[in-house]
Protein backbone atom coordinates (compact mmCIF):
# COMPACT_ATOMS: atom_id res chain seq x y z
CA UNK A 1 0.00 0.00 0.00
CA UNK A 2 1.68 3.13 -1.12
CA UNK A 3 0.70 6.75 -1.29
CA UNK A 4 -1.75 8.02 1.31
CA UNK A 5 -2.00 4.67 3.08
CA UNK A 6 1.76 4.64 3.69
CA UNK A 7 2.41 6.02 7.18
CA UNK A 8 5.63 6.52 9.12
CA UNK A 9 5.06 6.75 12.88
CA UNK A 10 7.79 7.64 15.36
CA UNK A 11 7.34 6.06 18.79
CA UNK A 12 9.17 8.39 21.13
CA UNK A 13 9.56 9.50 24.70
CA UNK A 14 12.81 10.88 26.07
CA UNK A 15 12.08 9.09 29.34
CA UNK A 16 13.09 5.43 29.60
CA UNK A 17 10.96 2.64 30.99
CA UNK A 18 7.61 3.89 29.68
CA UNK A 19 6.81 0.90 27.48
CA UNK A 20 8.03 2.45 24.23
CA UNK A 21 9.59 -0.66 22.69
CA UNK A 22 6.84 -2.91 24.05
CA UNK A 23 4.32 -0.63 22.34
CA UNK A 24 6.29 -0.66 19.07
CA UNK A 25 6.50 -4.46 19.01
CA UNK A 26 2.91 -5.21 19.98
CA UNK A 27 1.27 -2.46 17.95
CA UNK A 28 3.26 -3.62 14.90
CA UNK A 29 2.24 -7.24 15.54
CA UNK A 30 -1.43 -6.30 15.89
CA UNK A 31 -1.34 -4.28 12.65
CA UNK A 32 0.41 -7.15 10.85
CA UNK A 33 -2.17 -9.62 12.18
CA UNK A 34 -4.96 -7.80 10.35
CA UNK A 35 -3.05 -7.90 7.07
CA UNK A 36 -1.10 -4.63 7.08
CA UNK A 37 2.51 -4.84 5.85
CA UNK A 38 4.54 -3.41 8.71
CA UNK A 39 8.20 -2.49 9.23
CA UNK A 40 9.87 -1.62 12.53
CA UNK A 41 13.10 0.36 12.30
CA UNK A 42 15.02 -0.19 15.53
CA UNK A 43 16.92 3.04 16.24
CA UNK A 44 17.92 2.24 19.82
CA UNK A 45 21.54 1.03 20.17
CA UNK A 46 20.33 -1.38 22.89
CA UNK A 47 18.35 -3.20 20.22
CA UNK A 48 15.47 -4.22 22.47
CA UNK A 49 12.91 -4.23 19.66
CA UNK A 50 15.15 -6.57 17.67
CA UNK A 51 15.67 -8.89 20.65
CA UNK A 52 11.97 -8.78 21.53
CA UNK A 53 11.13 -10.03 18.04
CA UNK A 54 13.60 -12.91 18.32
CA UNK A 55 16.35 -11.52 16.06
CA UNK A 56 19.63 -13.07 17.26
CA UNK A 57 22.54 -10.63 17.49
CA UNK A 58 24.57 -12.93 15.23
CA UNK A 59 21.99 -12.45 12.47
CA UNK A 60 22.29 -8.65 12.53
CA UNK A 61 24.95 -8.50 9.82
CA UNK A 62 23.42 -5.24 8.58
CA UNK A 63 21.41 -2.82 10.68
CA UNK A 64 19.81 0.60 10.98
CA UNK A 65 23.36 1.93 11.28
CA UNK A 66 24.06 0.91 7.65
CA UNK A 67 20.80 2.55 6.63
CA UNK A 68 21.66 5.80 8.41
CA UNK A 69 25.17 6.17 7.00
CA UNK A 70 23.78 5.53 3.52
CA UNK A 71 25.77 2.39 2.76
CA UNK A 72 22.72 0.15 2.28
CA UNK A 73 19.11 0.43 1.21
CA UNK A 74 15.95 -0.78 2.96
CA UNK A 75 15.78 -4.05 1.02
CA UNK A 76 19.31 -5.00 2.12
CA UNK A 77 18.93 -4.29 5.84
CA UNK A 78 15.39 -5.62 6.42
CA UNK A 79 14.83 -9.01 8.06
CA UNK A 80 11.69 -11.12 8.29
CA UNK A 81 10.32 -11.85 11.75
CA UNK A 82 8.34 -14.86 12.97
CA UNK A 83 5.19 -12.73 12.57
CA UNK A 84 3.72 -12.84 9.05
CA UNK A 85 3.67 -9.36 7.42
CA UNK A 86 6.04 -7.94 10.07
CA UNK A 87 9.62 -7.01 9.17
CA UNK A 88 12.40 -5.28 11.06
CA UNK A 89 15.54 -3.27 10.41
CA UNK A 90 17.53 -4.44 13.45
CA UNK A 91 19.81 -2.37 15.64
CA UNK A 92 23.40 -2.89 16.72
CA UNK A 93 25.74 -1.06 19.09
CA UNK A 94 27.28 0.60 16.01
CA UNK A 95 24.51 3.20 16.38
CA UNK A 96 26.33 4.60 19.43
CA UNK A 97 28.86 6.16 17.07
CA UNK A 98 26.43 7.53 14.49
CA UNK A 99 26.27 11.00 15.99
CA UNK A 100 30.00 11.56 15.62
CA UNK A 101 30.02 10.13 12.10
CA UNK A 102 27.30 12.28 10.58
CA UNK A 103 27.17 15.36 12.85
CA UNK A 104 29.25 17.47 10.47
CA UNK A 105 27.19 16.59 7.38
CA UNK A 106 24.70 19.16 6.12
CA UNK A 107 21.93 16.56 5.69
CA UNK A 108 22.54 14.89 9.08
CA UNK A 109 18.90 15.35 10.18
CA UNK A 110 17.49 13.90 6.94
CA UNK A 111 19.46 10.65 6.65
CA UNK A 112 16.52 8.47 7.65
CA UNK A 113 13.98 10.43 5.59
CA UNK A 114 16.10 9.83 2.50
CA UNK A 115 16.45 6.11 3.29
CA UNK A 116 12.67 5.75 3.78
CA UNK A 117 11.74 7.51 0.54
CA UNK A 118 12.66 4.48 -1.59
CA UNK A 119 10.02 2.38 -3.42
CA UNK A 120 10.90 -0.57 -1.15
CA UNK A 121 10.03 1.49 1.93
CA UNK A 122 6.85 2.84 0.32
CA UNK A 123 5.61 -0.74 -0.05
CA UNK A 124 4.92 -0.92 3.70
CA UNK A 125 1.56 0.27 5.03
CA UNK A 126 3.12 1.27 8.33
CA UNK A 127 6.71 1.98 9.33
CA UNK A 128 7.20 2.29 13.08
CA UNK A 129 10.40 3.99 14.26
CA UNK A 130 11.47 2.83 17.73
CA UNK A 131 13.63 5.63 19.20
CA UNK A 132 16.19 5.66 22.01
CA UNK A 133 15.04 7.11 25.37
CA UNK A 134 16.68 10.48 24.78
CA UNK A 135 16.43 13.35 22.35
CA UNK A 136 19.50 12.97 20.15
CA UNK A 137 20.31 12.92 16.45
CA UNK A 138 18.67 9.49 16.02
CA UNK A 139 15.38 10.75 17.46
CA UNK A 140 15.67 13.94 15.42
CA UNK A 141 16.10 11.84 12.25
CA UNK A 142 13.04 9.80 13.20
CA UNK A 143 10.91 12.90 13.70
CA UNK A 144 12.18 14.44 10.48
CA UNK A 145 11.20 11.28 8.58
CA UNK A 146 7.81 10.63 10.18
CA UNK A 147 4.26 11.70 9.47
CA UNK A 148 3.36 11.54 13.15
CA UNK A 149 4.57 10.79 16.68
CA UNK A 150 2.98 8.25 19.00
CA UNK A 151 3.91 8.88 22.64
CA UNK A 152 3.76 6.09 25.24
CA UNK A 153 3.21 7.70 28.65
CA UNK A 154 3.58 5.87 31.92
CA UNK A 155 0.82 6.49 34.46
CA UNK A 156 3.04 8.05 37.13
CA UNK A 157 3.51 11.36 38.96
CA UNK A 158 6.04 13.04 36.66
CA UNK A 159 4.35 11.96 33.42
CA UNK A 160 2.86 15.34 32.49
CA UNK A 161 6.12 17.17 33.13
CA UNK A 162 8.02 14.98 30.68
CA UNK A 163 5.17 15.09 28.19
CA UNK A 164 5.20 18.88 27.97
CA UNK A 165 8.91 18.78 27.10
CA UNK A 166 8.26 16.22 24.37
CA UNK A 167 5.37 18.19 22.88
CA UNK A 168 7.59 21.26 22.75
CA UNK A 169 10.22 19.19 20.92
CA UNK A 170 7.62 18.08 18.38
CA UNK A 171 6.58 21.72 17.85
CA UNK A 172 10.21 22.68 17.35
CA UNK A 173 10.76 19.91 14.79
CA UNK A 174 7.59 20.98 12.97
CA UNK A 175 8.80 24.57 12.79
CA UNK A 176 12.33 23.74 11.64
CA UNK A 177 12.58 20.49 9.65
CA UNK A 178 9.23 18.70 9.21
CA UNK A 179 6.05 20.82 8.83
CA UNK A 180 3.87 17.71 8.30
CA UNK A 181 4.69 16.17 11.71
CA UNK A 182 1.75 15.82 14.07
CA UNK A 183 0.82 13.93 17.22
CA UNK A 184 -0.64 10.55 16.29
CA UNK A 185 -1.73 10.09 19.88
CA UNK A 186 -0.74 9.60 23.52
CA UNK A 187 -1.02 6.03 24.78
CA UNK A 188 -1.16 5.58 28.55
CA UNK A 189 0.92 2.59 29.66
CA UNK A 190 1.56 0.57 32.84
CA UNK A 191 -1.85 1.46 34.19
CA UNK A 192 -2.73 -0.08 37.55
CA UNK A 193 -6.43 0.30 38.35
CA UNK A 194 -5.74 -0.28 42.08
CA UNK A 195 -3.53 2.81 42.20
CA UNK A 196 -5.39 6.08 42.82
CA UNK A 197 -2.45 8.11 41.51
CA UNK A 198 -2.54 6.25 38.17
CA UNK A 199 -6.20 7.15 37.72
CA UNK A 200 -5.41 10.77 38.61
CA UNK A 201 -2.68 10.85 35.92
CA UNK A 202 -5.15 9.47 33.37
CA UNK A 203 -7.67 12.17 34.28
CA UNK A 204 -5.04 14.94 34.14
CA UNK A 205 -3.67 13.86 30.75
CA UNK A 206 -7.16 13.56 29.27
CA UNK A 207 -8.09 17.01 30.66
CA UNK A 208 -5.00 18.61 29.14
CA UNK A 209 -4.91 16.80 25.78
CA UNK A 210 -8.45 15.61 25.11
CA UNK A 211 -8.82 13.69 21.85
CA UNK A 212 -5.07 13.26 21.44
CA UNK A 213 -5.19 10.59 24.16
CA UNK A 214 -6.17 7.09 23.06
CA UNK A 215 -9.12 5.52 24.89
CA UNK A 216 -7.14 2.29 25.34
CA UNK A 217 -5.21 1.96 28.60
CA UNK A 218 -2.28 -0.47 28.54
CA UNK A 219 -2.27 -2.24 31.93
CA UNK A 220 0.69 -3.41 33.96
CA UNK A 221 0.88 -7.05 32.97
CA UNK A 222 3.33 -9.81 33.89
CA UNK A 223 2.81 -11.70 30.62
CA UNK A 224 3.69 -8.60 28.58
CA UNK A 225 6.87 -8.20 30.66
CA UNK A 226 7.84 -11.86 30.19
CA UNK A 227 7.32 -12.00 26.42
CA UNK A 228 10.58 -10.28 25.25
CA UNK A 229 12.72 -12.85 27.09
CA UNK A 230 11.15 -15.46 24.79
CA UNK A 231 11.78 -13.32 21.70
CA UNK A 232 8.06 -12.94 21.09
CA UNK A 233 5.53 -10.12 21.06
CA UNK A 234 3.05 -10.48 23.94
CA UNK A 235 0.32 -11.01 21.36
CA UNK A 236 2.04 -14.24 20.27
CA UNK A 237 3.24 -15.22 23.74
CA UNK A 238 -0.20 -14.96 25.37
CA UNK A 239 -2.98 -13.59 23.17
CA UNK A 240 -5.60 -13.72 25.90
CA UNK A 241 -3.75 -11.75 28.57
CA UNK A 242 -4.99 -8.26 29.41
CA UNK A 243 -1.91 -6.58 27.91
CA UNK A 244 -2.25 -8.31 24.55
CA UNK A 245 -5.94 -7.50 24.35
CA UNK A 246 -5.16 -3.86 25.11
CA UNK A 247 -2.61 -3.66 22.27
CA UNK A 248 -5.16 -5.15 19.86
CA UNK A 249 -7.59 -2.40 20.92
CA UNK A 250 -4.86 0.20 20.44
CA UNK A 251 -4.20 -1.04 16.89
CA UNK A 252 -7.91 -0.73 16.18
CA UNK A 253 -7.83 2.89 17.41
CA UNK A 254 -4.76 3.72 15.32
CA UNK A 255 -6.46 2.38 12.19
CA UNK A 256 -9.67 4.25 13.03
CA UNK A 257 -7.72 7.51 13.30
CA UNK A 258 -6.05 6.82 9.97
CA UNK A 259 -9.48 6.27 8.36
CA UNK A 260 -10.70 9.57 9.79
CA UNK A 261 -7.61 11.32 8.47
CA UNK A 262 -8.13 9.93 4.98
CA UNK A 263 -11.82 10.87 5.05
CA UNK A 264 -11.15 14.44 6.18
Amino acid sequence: MAGERHRIITIANQKGGVGKTTTAINLATALAAIGERVLIVDLDPQGNASTGLGIDRRDRKLSSYDLMVGDRGIAEVTLETAVPNLFIVPSTMDLLGIEMEISQQSDRVFKLRKALSSPEAMAFSYILLDCPPSFNLLTMNAMAAAHSVLVPLQCEFFALEGLSQLLETVSQVRRTVNPRLDIQGIVLTMFDARNNLAQQVVNDVRTHLGDKVYHTLIPRNVRVSEAPSYGKPAILYDLKCAGSQAYLQLASEVIQRERQRLAA
